[in-house]
């Protein structure tokens, strides 16, 4: 009996099912990749309700990241300013840009907030404090960059999973005298030198099992 098909149609079902498998695989790889916080939130910097530069406050005034958000060393958030902090220096002093002031001066007269806009952001599933990372001496730049030098703040960390627990594996990296928490720009000769003796001070055993953030 002839053959109904010639032979070449007998690989069809072979390659079908190696380019789904290929196909499906970029696919998977692709979402794994450009899905992760690394692309989807690095870089994020929302507008702000009033245009306030980092850059001139806490890098040209060297103004303290504290002088702002006073909780940062005993609370698990750093907390947002409230207006008296702002009219603290701008009910005597105006700028460049008398219009992003008078927003400011008028949230003090009518006394409605200033609603900023949050820029960090961490699933509700993930723990995190602010205290507890600042007190062993963990700097500000090391999660929020080098603030003092952007006229508009975003966000320069993944803040992933995979990214704490590198930290949390690693971190003489990272640590540096409470006092300088605060420093931006700081550096030392030997970090992970410094780093070994203030874990022995501080007593620093980060958890890297699931409980240490995940309740």
């Amino acid at each position: 009996m002839a053959q109904i098909f010639p032979k070449w149609a007998d690989e069809i079902p072979r390659r079908l099912l190696v380019g789904a498998i290929v196909f499906l695989t970029a696919i998977v790889a692709g979402v794994w990749y450009f899905f992760s916080p690394e692309y989807t939130d690095v870089g994020y910097a929302p507008q702000q309700p009033v245009d306030y530069s980092h850059k001139i406050h806490a890098g040209q005034l060297g103004l303290d990241c504290q002088y702002c958000h006073t909780e940062v060393f005993n609370s698990k958030q750093a907390n947002v300013p409230p207006t008296q902090t702002c009219m603290n220096c701008h009910s005597q002093i105006d700028s460049q840009r008398p219009e992003e002031i008078q927003k400011i001066r008028d949230s003090w007269n009518s006394g409605e907030p200033i609603e900023w806009v949050r820029v960090h952001n961490l699933p509700d599933y993930a723990y995190f404090s602010h205290e507890a990372h600042v007190n062993v001496g963990v700097g500000c730049e090391s999660c929020h960059g080098r603030v003092d030098k952007m006229d508009v703040v975003s966000q320069q960390e993944p803040l992933s999973m995979s990214w704490c627990l590198d930290c949390h594996r690693n971190p003489e990296q990272h640590l540096r005298p409470v006092e300088e928490v605060t420093t931006m720009g700081y550096q030392v000769e030997n970090q992970v030198e410094l780093g070994k003796k203030l874990i022995a001070k501080h007593n620093v055993h980060p958890p890297t099992y699931c409980q240490g953030c995940h309740y």
